[in-house]
């Protein structure tokens, strides 16, 4: 039995993620942005814990990183939560999987939700900081460091998953991948034993693929990390 924390969980792939890790007998606190959205015993029962907190927001990040630390050591962390509009996704989508992986407890397993979008995404770092960035941008980022993290503690893996495009609140009714298979990778990297590479996979479907060339490259991860921990003030450690 693995103690998971997944990002983002009040809908879409986080909620189908968290539950079919429940399901399977595995402890699971969920983040959700507003309390509100759990309002019945199918909500919470469910359930190890909740967090709560805007990751749009740094000082809600950190209460997110203090509320999770309550649990203990989790056996793995699923970045989960993604918005696709400006300014927030710079945040949401890259600070904040930054900040919370900084702030915690290193877990056994990281899994950060990518996207194939990453592929058109922008290697000018200065975008992070000041903006504009788009959603695509983001993603390579937040990609390039899931890949960063592959070999950078002793006893932690790290992967990055490309949902793909399924019908979520966020993806569209018309999204022509499967819902289903959308959460099926990052619940299995999270507790499956036997993973093969077994850290630093960029993931579609439980098959690897090769992602941006940038992602890769040893000398734009530095520069991501030392761009996230500068626009921070949070050192990775």
């Amino acid at each position: 039995m693995a103690l998971v924390l997944v990002t983002g969980a009040s809908s879409g792939l986080g909620r189908n993620t968290a539950k079919a890790l429940a399901g399977d007998g595995h402890d699971v606190v969920i983040h959700v942005r507003n309390p509100a959205s759990l309002t019945d015993a199918d909500d919470t029962g469910w359930w190890k814990g909740v967090v709560t907190g805007d990751l749009a927001e740094l000082d809600d990040i950190h209460g997110v990183a203090r509320q999770a630390a309550e649990f203990g050591r989790f056996d793995a962390v699923i970045h989960n939560a993604g918005v696709m509009h400006r300014p927030e996704a710079v945040t949401v989508n890259t600070v904040a999987p930054y900040l919370l992986t900084a702030l915690m407890d290193k877990p056994a397993r990281l899994i950060y939700l990518s996207s194939s979008m990453h592929r058109t995404g922008s290697t000018d770092l200065r975008r992070l900081a000041a903006g504009p960035a788009s959603y695509d941008d983001t993603k390579l980022w937040v990609t390039t460091l899931a890949l960063a993290l592959a070999s950078r503690w002793e006893g932690t893996t790290s992967h990055a998953v490309d949902p793909g495009w399924v019908p979520t609140r966020m993806g569209g009714r018309g999204a022509p991948d499967d819902l289903t298979a959308g959460h099926q990778t990052q619940a299995w990297l999270a507790t499956h034993h036997g993973v093969t590479p077994a850290t630093g996979g960029y993931w579609y479907h439980q098959q690897t693929q090769t992602p941006h060339p940038a992602a890769q490259d040893e000398e734009f991860q530095a520069r991501v990390i030392q761009t996230l921990e500068n626009h921070t003030g949070v050192a990775l450690g």
